[in-house]
Order: C-alpha cells, then structure tokens, then sequence
C-alpha cells in the first residue's frame, strides 16, 4: 500500500500571545491548531471545514511547509516535511503547491501570466526555453485559457480566471498535493460550479491530491470524497463525505449542517 499523499501526526500549533498584559504577566499562547492527525490519500480530494478562527488556513500553512508545527509531524509522501533552508523549501514545493484565497493578491500585477507561470519551472525544476514556454501553454490550456492569455497581465483577467491561473501556476511543476485556501470564496455560484467542475477534471486527469479548504459545506460535497472538521483547533469528526455530511455524529458538524439555507419548497 502506497503512503499517503499527506499525512499529519498529532500536530499542534501555539503562537505567542500578541502583547504583554503588563509588565509582570504574560498572556497564553494561542492554540490554534491542536493534536491534528489525518490522512489524504493519492488522488483523493480531502475538504477541511469549520468556521472562521477555527485554525483550517494555520493547518493549511502546515501542509505546505509555510508553518512549522509546535508539536507533532507532517509527512509528504512518507517523508517528513522539512522546511528550514531553501533547498529543502524547494524540494517540497515540487510535490506540494499551495493556491491563495485571493488571486489577486498572490499574482504578481506587474508581470505578464507566462512570465508568473514560469516562475516555478525556472526555479523549482531548471526548465527553460522552448520546454518551458510549451509547459507554460499546456497550463493554460489544461485550465481552459488559451495561449495568448500568456501575454496579458493579471488585471485583464475576471476573479474566475484570475484563480485559473493561479491553479496553472501551481500546477505546471505537476506537485503530488495542491492545499487550496478559501479558492472559490471570492466567487459568485456559476463561476463556483466552474472552477469545482475544472479541479475535479484536473484531479481525474492528473492525479493530483487536494486538501480543501472551506467554510461552504455544499461546495465541499461537491467535490470532495472525504471531509474533515475543525473546531478551535481540534478535528473533531472525519469520514467519507457520506457519513459526515448525511449521518454526523458530532454535535457540532450537526450544528454547521443547521446553518446552511434551505432553499424554500417549489
């Protein structure tokens, strides 16, 4: 049996109180994240809910290599993540690419969509010149944009594509995981629809795990086989889409079913 695409052993995260109380008093660190185990599997898409605060981006961040747990471990394909010095940084962004809540704010406004797209290759895999340049157009095409659309700068683009090609980016290193962030938060339901319908199209095609990251529980049952769910740092229930969503036994996984809107009858 192969090891997980992403494996967390009992993974705390405590951050230091934001300020002094006063001189002779130190406020608690902050929990955010505390004892988390879980698996993904290859290939399979994993949604992480729970409300704002509830620490989905810190574990997130976690996954990436972009926050180092206090306690516990985080493996990627059954080797321990490691992210102190830039070549072990760039070994793990080979395999793991993280794609931001906001498109807007992690494209560079100032470059052109093939110059962002082959940032990574460049850096992360030494690939240049003309195999570059088609692995820059395969990208795109691969998320429904066409080839001049590497030409053009990141303010031409709807929020939509902006987040395509934000997932052309992280893809076009061909990584074991994508963690994405709060992706389709931005969006309105149509363009919502489209971008699940592309991911679940991508994962089919390529195999690529993903971690889902959301507080929108009908958009994670869309896509997502198996579901975890975080509450003030601790997971509190997870299973396949099925038992969570339709028979949960947790009273807060009840709670956040109770919250989405019903739609009135006919």
């Amino acid at each position: 049996m192969s090891a997980p695409c992403l494996e967390l052993r009992d993974v705390s995260v405590r951050f230091a109180p934001p300020r002094r109380l006063s001189w002779w008093r130190r406020g608690a660190p902050v929990r955010a994240l505390e004892a988390v185990s879980l698996a993904i599997a290859p290939g399979c898409a994993y949604g992480l809910v729970g409300e704002s605060g509830s620490g989905k981006t810190t574990l997130a961040r976690c996954a990436a290599g972009l926050q180092a747990p206090s306690d516990g471990s985080v493996c990627v394909q059954g080797e321990p993540v490691k992210s102190e010095g830039l070549a072990a940084r760039r070994a793990l962004w080979r395999r793991v690419q993280y794609v931001h809540q906001n498109p807007r704010s992690a494209l560079n406004p100032r470059l052109r969509v093939g110059h962002i797209l082959a940032g990574p290759l460049g850096s992360l895999l030494d690939v240049r010149g003309e195999e570059r340049d088609e692995r820059v157009r395969r990208a795109l095409e691969r998320v429904g944009l066409e080839a001049d659309a590497a030409s053009r700068r990141p303010h031409a683009f709807s929020g939509g594509q902006a987040q395509r090609i934000a997932i052309a980016r992280a893809l076009v290193v061909e990584p074991a995981l994508l963690v994405l962030d709060e992706p389709t938060s931005s969006l309105d339901v149509r363009v919502q629809a489209e971008l699940l319908a592309l991911l679940a199209r991508l994962r089919e095609e390529t195999g690529v795990s993903l971690l889902f990251i959301s507080h929108d529980l009908p958009v994670v049952a869309a896509l997502c086989s198996r579901v975890g769910v975080l509450r003030a740092g601790r997971l509190v229930e997870e299973g396949p889409r099925e038992q969570v969503l339709a028979a949960p036994r947790h009273p807060y996984t009840r709670e956040l079913l109770e919250s989405v809107p019903k739609l009135p009858a006919g």
